[in-house]
């Protein structure tokens, strides 16, 4: 009998050892969204992705319509297109067929001179002779400085036309020309804004607006939710909580989940609360807890928002 008490003790005290002195915190999994919007509100023209899907970061979500912003950078490229022309004008100068009318007038006006200074020896020498009055002298000294003013006249032009645009008008069609460039980035980034692109790879949570229903200005058409947005919640005792710090890693682990998964602890409640009438806990009394918050170090995309976890605490 003796002996049959001693072999009963030692099971008991068998499977005493065998309890499990850390058994598993209980805790769910939550999603923080990224509910994606556009500036200026509009008509939904078209959706290019649907419920579920993995989008990856730039690739585009919906788009609104942007008539009126494609006839803005329209506008705006003409506007430059122009300015950059007038800039150039005055940079390059005359026109090369314009300069070459200019080189033969002052080369005909030169001839013009040169006949002007013949005429006008020859009635020097014929006033010495007495056989020409004064006024054909009078005459012919007038038609040399008349030629010769028009030399003059045409060489100030044809230096001009060399030189293009004074240095104040070139500055003015420059600031033009940057002010044009602005405008045109300004009417492309309106254009762009018309299609909301994924900030970051995620999932596609939910669709909001469909093609056809009116936006307002910074309202969400798409929700989505990034992996490293998925976060691991968990309620610890005054006890409990001692045992965890930030950057702490805990095991976790959850029904159809791979197996090895831990968390990374990046926030801790400063303050109690009661507990939530409802959590993940084999015991739901009223009592002070503190929220934990763990980032889930792999595999985030496969866990979902609302799932059950069990997270095991450092001993």
């Amino acid at each position: 009998m003796m002996q049959k008490a001693m072999t009963a003790l030692v099971c008991l005290l068998a499977l005493s050892a065998c309890k499990d002195d850390n058994p598993p915190i209980q805790g769910y999994v939550e999603g923080n969204y990224l509910r994606v919007g556009l500036p200026s509100g509009g008509r939904m023209v078209s959706l290019l992705v649907e419920k579920g899907q993995r989008v990856q970061p730039g690739e585009p979500l919906f788009a609104l319509d942007d008539r009126e912003e494609q006839a803005a950078l329209a506008q705006a490229q003409a506007q430059l297109e122009q300015a950059r022309f007038q800039r150039d004008n005055l940079l390059t100068g005359k026109r090369l067929l314009e300069i070459k009318a200019i080189e033969e007038q002052k080369a005909q006006s030169q001839a013009d001179l040169t006949l002007s200074q013949t005429q006008l020896r020859r009635q020097e020498e014929l006033i010495r002779t007495g056989n020409t009055p004064q006024a054909s002298l009078d005459s012919a000294r007038s038609a040399v400085n008349r030629d010769r003013a028009r030399v003059a006249e045409l060489a100030a032009q044809l230096a001009f036309a060399h030189e293009g645009g004074r240095e104040a008008e070139i500055h003015s069609a420059q600031a033009t020309v940057s002010a044009a460039e602005a405008a045109l980035a300004q009417a492309q980034w309106k254009l762009d804004e018309r299609t909301a692109k994924a900030p970051k790879a995620a999932l596609v949570d939910d669709i909001l607006f469909r093609p056809g229903e009116a936006l307002t200005a910074n309202q969400a058409g798409v929700s989505l939710l990034p992996p490293d947005n998925v976060t691991l919640r968990m309620y610890l005792s005054p006890e409990q909580v001692g045992r965890v710090a930030n950057g702490q890693h805990l095991a976790v682990s959850c029904e159809g989940c791979p197996p090895g998964l831990s968390a990374s602890v990046h926030y801790i409640a400063p303050e109690a609360s009661y507990a939530p009438p409802v959590i993940y806990s084999r015991d739901n009394r009223a009592k002070l807890v503190f929220l934990v918050e763990a980032q889930p170090d792999s595999a985030a995309d496969k866990l979902r928002p609302g799932q059950p976890v069990s997270l095991v605490l450092p001993p």
